[in-house]
Order: structure tokens, then C-alpha cells, then sequence
């Protein structure tokens, strides 16, 4: 085989182009998998991951005023903190444009976002995929849940998934691994919840991607919640910990770092893609690579950004436009909004460890009998916690000030907030502008999105549902938040490429492949018809699988 010669390529190193690179080596294929950021070794290159606040200059906490200089887009929110600096996108050096406020939180390296990520882990439900035609919203999915649900099994089973089974068709169970524990409080105000409600709404721990027993060579959680530093332990699912170790193991995988793909080349003869086309990141100098399928998964709007590059002399506006929904369709999801208050008692309780997931309270609007004047839900993630130090004495110094900050509050904290689904509206779009450049010279892209009155309007409701619920269960003081929300602050970024029944009306078919190239398939977040109002790294680990193995079963039989 050629040296720029492979039977796959995988654009992107994340959560998607991760599995994808396991999948495709483990069934055979030689691939090239490309990352346009540097490599980050497993372990070696968790710099920060056993530090304690006291070794940092800052000891971790607000950010410096140069940092809030150099990262104008991070310092949004609290991507900006100087244990984690290195794992996301200098800002400078990738700049974007907004006709309308965006948040684009953005991780270019080996790994990518399944380093920093929040490992919450779930399904979506039937509901989700029926939703749009039901609504008459977007398109159609052109698949159902039970299409999916064998690869979610697949993909939990070796992600390492815990949590707990809950038996309910708003948030199908799993394969899971035993569950972590909620605290007192969280176990009480759980119960309370559901007595008040009789049933109807639920709390439980939340779903996440960490492990609580060894694993795939990987040691169980040790509850030091420093996830986004990268694990040591392999705790919990990362491109690094699980399926680039798996994908390596074969033999079939070439990583190559340092490589921005600037667009697929495509073969108007043959109608497919024979590879894609390189900036060196690091020299400057333009390579090509080919190989028989093509797996876009450089996060939404990057594998979005590639196509509108790719075959521009065929389609003006790139390939996979012909519907003229590429780029279009941008969803999130909206929250930064919910209530909290104190527990009074549980003095004589306090928690074990550093537990790295919170709980999760799921979607109880517009199911069954439930209809609002909005369309859709959200569900709730939070947690409670006994803070520290007691009230402290004017002028208090020396061992009675360590003293007092080492004692236990009086009392418990609980917080919820929601998560809300953001619906597909063909006018939330992003597009390349040409007028801007990047530190390699190329093109960036601009962001014109926004939430609407149906958002606005469940708005009101994850606010006033977490105040009633709270109150409900005996918290004291609830008070309600809205902390001024900016679309992409989820880091849920979806859409831009959805799947969907017709070629006119979709970019990508129910294989993932693209209707105009059908040997390019997207599985990361582009792909999304509809954004449910669960985290969707899950879905996307599952789909890519899907996807993968669709694809071999195609090649093997010659149509690709």
C-alpha cells in the first residue's frame, strides 16, 4: 500500500472520529486517522492532572486578566481556567465571526473534547426520533430508536457507562455498569420529589462515562473529579483512554497530528470522494491522502466547514449542498437557568469523595397527558453538597482561621438546572466568510444563531419547575437563576449536515453518508435532525459504530 495510500480515512480524533478509527481498524481496514492539533499522549501528557490547587500560579481559580486578554472567547464561561488551558482552542489562532452571539468552545488536539467533556451519558428515546415528523418540524429522522439501540448497548459496553436502571421510556435504561450513589440529601429530596408528584418525575444519580469497576485495562474511577485533566487511571471514557488504545492494538491505524483537512477531494466521474486534501500545520505545505471511504468527524461545524470547501467547482456552495441545507439547522442545548436553596439537618453527614457525576432529573413535559404551549422538553442535572467553614471572627488569623475553614457548614446546598431542547430552524445557520482568515490562511466560519419563542417559553418552566420541586421536597430559601444564556455555551453544538429521508431535503442519508458522495459518511454532531434534550455524545458514539459497520459491509460487497 502507498504511504498516502489507506482503505479509510477518519477526519477528526474526538468522541466520533475516535470510535470510528476503532471500528473501521478493528474490522480489517487500514486508516489514516488525521487530527488538525498536536498529540496528547495518554498519561505523559496530563500535565496538570495530579497537581494541587496550591501548585498552580493562580492556585486555579479566576482567570488572570492576560488570560482574559488572550481567550476573549473562553472567558464567556468557565472554559477559561488555567488547569486546562492547553486543551482548548487559542482563540487568536482560530478565530470565527458572529452575525449573532456565539459561544463556540473548541478543543484542537488528539482527543479533542473527550478530554474536557462532562461524560454525561444517556439515550435518546422513541419519542425523539417520531418528534419531528409528528410536529411537522425540520425533516424527518430517517431512522427510529429501535435502529439504534443496539449499537447504544455497543457502545456503553465498551465506554464503561454507570448508572442506575430506572425502567422508564423517557430515558431508556442501558448496559450499565453499577451506579454511584447520590448523598443523603439527594436521596431524600429524591424520594420527596416523587411522592409529591406520585411518580411522575423522577431523580436518580446521573448517567455518566466513568468507571466504577476495572475495565478494558482501564482502573475504575478514584473520585478525584479532575476529569478534564485527563485521567491517569483511565477512569473514564476518552479518545486516549479506550478506543485509540483499541484501534492501535490492530496494527491498521496511522495517526497523524498537526494536519487541518481543507477539503475531500471528490471524483466527479465516479460521483465519490478518493481522499481528502492537507494543510500541514506545522510546515505549511499541502499533502493528499486516499483511501476508498471517507469519515468526517471533526466535530460539527469543522466537518460542516470541510464540505462547504470540498467540490466547489461541481457545487458553488460545497458538497453535500445540494439540498441547500448544508450548514443550516444549527441547534444546542439552552440551560444556564434552574433554582437552588439549603437543607436544613444531615449535620452529621457529610460525602465520600470527590464523586464526578451530579444527579439527573428527566424530561416530565410534553410526554403522556403532559402538553404545554412550547414544543418538546428539557430535563435537570445538579446535585447537593455540605459546604465549608463556619462563620469567621473580624480579624481572625493563623491556626483558628485554618481552623474554621476546616469545619463543615451547618447545613446543605441543592442545585438544579435545565437543559432544554433547542429546535431545528432551517434560518439558525453558520457559513464561511471569506473576509476573515485564520493563522493558516484559511477561510473561518460565521456564526448566525439564535433560540426563539419556543426556547423562551420553556424557559419559564425549567425555571419555575425547579422552584416547585425544591419546595416540594422541604428546601428552604429557593431561589431561581437565569444567567443570561449564549447559544453554543452548551458545547452541544448539533446540525449543519442532518441526516433525513430525501436528498432534496437533507445532506446525509440514514447510513450517514452524504446523498452527493456516497463513500463520505459524517457521524459526529452534524448529522443531528433533532438535538432531544439530552447530552448527545452517546448518540454519536453509537451512530459512528452503525455507521462503520454499514460501511465495511458496503466496501466488502463492492458499492463503495
Amino acid at each position: 500500500m502507498a504511504d498516502n495510500q489507506y482503505d479509510a480515512i477518519v477526519v477528526g480524533s474526538g468522541i466520533s472520529g475516535g470510535w470510528a478509527a476503532k471500528e473501521l481498524t478493528e474490522k480489517g481496514l487500514k486508516v489514516l486517522l488525521l487530527e488538525r492539533g498536536r498529540n496528547i499522549e495518554h498519561v505523559k501528557d496530563y500535565v496538570n492532572a495530579t497537581k494541587d490547587a496550591w501548585e498552580f500560579p493562580h492556585r486555579g481559580l479566576k482567570p488572570t486578566q492576560e488570560m482574559i486578554q488572550q481567550y476573549p472567547v473562553l472567558k464567556r464561561d468557565y472554559p477559561l481556567n488555567e488547569t486546562v488551558l492547553d486543551f482548548w482552542v487559542k482563540d487568536k489562532e482560530c478565530p470565527y465571526t458572529e452575525t449573532k452571539p456565539f459561544s463556540w468552545f473548541r478543543g484542537y488536539h488528539v482527543g479533542g473534547r473527550s478530554l474536557t467533556w462532562g461524560r454525561q451519558s444517556y439515550r435518546f428515546n422513541k419519542w425523539d426520533f417520531e418528534a419531528n415528523a409528528k410536529e411537522g418540524i425540520g425533516v424527518d429522522w430517517p431512522i427510529r430508536y429501535e435502529d439504534l439501540a443496539p449499537w447504544y448497548s455497543h457502545a456503553e459496553k465498551f465506554a464503561g457507562i454507570q448508572g442506575s436502571k430506572e425502567g422508564l421510556e423517557v430515558l431508556p435504561d442501558g448496559e450499565f455498569m453499577p451506579a454511584m450513589e447520590m448523598n443523603c440529601v439527594e436521596k431524600d429530596v429524591a424520594a420527596k420529589i416523587k411522592a409529591h408528584f406520585k411518580g411522575t418525575r423522577h431523580m436518580f444519580i446521573g448517567r455518566s462515562a466513568n468507571l466504577t469497576r476495572p475495565h478494558e485495562n482501564r482502573i475504575n474511577c478514584q473520585y478525584r473529579n479532575r476529569c478534564w485533566r485527563g485521567c491517569p487511571f483511565g477512569g473514564y471514557f476518552s479518545t486516549q483512554s479506550a478506543t485509540l488504545p483499541a484501534a492501535m492494538k490492530t496494527g491498521n491505524l496511522t495517526l497523524r497530528p498537526h494536519s487541518i483537512v481543507t477539503r475531500v477531494l471528490f471524483d466527479k466521474d465516479r460521483k465519490k470522494a478518493s481522499g481528502v486534501e492537507i494543510l500541514d500545520a506545522q510546515d505549511k505545505k499541502t499533502y493528499e491522502y486516499k483511501a476508498k471511504i471517507v469519515f468526517l468527524c471533526a466535530s460539527a461545524f469543522n466537518s460542516t466547514w470541510v464540505l462547504m470547501n470540498s467540490a466547489t467547482d461541481i457545487w458553488p456552495e460545497g458538497l453535500g449542498s445540494s439540498s441547500g441545507e448544508l450548514g443550516h439547522n444549527v441547534m444546542d442545548h439552552h440551560f444556564r437557568c434552574g433554582a437552588s436553596g439549603k437543607v436544613e439537618g444531615y449535620s452529621d453527614k457529610y460525602v465520600y469523595g470527590r464523586r464526578p457525576t451530579g444527579i439527573y432529573i428527566p424530561r416530565f413535559r410534553n410526554i403522556y397527558d403532559d402538553k404545554r404551549d412550547y414544543l418538546r422538553g428539557f430535563g435537570y442535572q445538579g446535585g447537593a453538597s455540605r459546604g465549608r467553614g463556619i462563620e469567621i471572627a473580624e480579624n481572625m488569623i493563623g491556626a483558628p482561621l485554618k481552623d474554621a475553614l476546616s469545619e463543615a457548614a451547618d447545613y446543605w446546598r441543592i442545585g438544579i438546572t435545565g437543559f432544554g431542547e433547542m429546535l431545528p430552524y432551517h434560518e439558525n445557520k453558520i457559513s464561511l466568510n471569506k473576509k476573515m482568515t485564520d493563522a493558516w490562511g484559511l477561510p473561518v466560519l460565521d456564526m448566525d444563531v439564535a433560540i426563539r419563542e419556543n426556547e423562551f417559553k420553556m424557559r419559564i418552566d425549567m425555571i419555575n419547575d425547579a422552584k416547585e420541586m425544591l419546595e416540594a421536597a422541604g428546601v428552604k430559601n429557593v431561589e431561581t437563576h437565569d444567567n443570561n444564556y449564549e447559544v453554543g455555551m452548551g458545547i452541544h453544538e448539533m446540525g449543519t449536515a442532518r441526516m433525513g429521508r430525501d436528498p432534496k431535503t437533507s445532506v446525509l442519508n440514514g447510513h450517514n453518508q452524504v446523498w452527493d458522495a456516497p463513500n463520505v459518511f459524517v457521524t459526529d454532531g452534524a448529522c443531528m435532525t433533532s438535538a432531544s434534550c439530552v447530552n448527545p455524545s452517546l448518540t454519536y458514539m453509537a451512530m459512528t459504530a452503525r455507521a462503520a459497520d454499514f460501511a465495511v459491509t458496503e466496501l466488502k460487497k463492492g458499492n463503495l
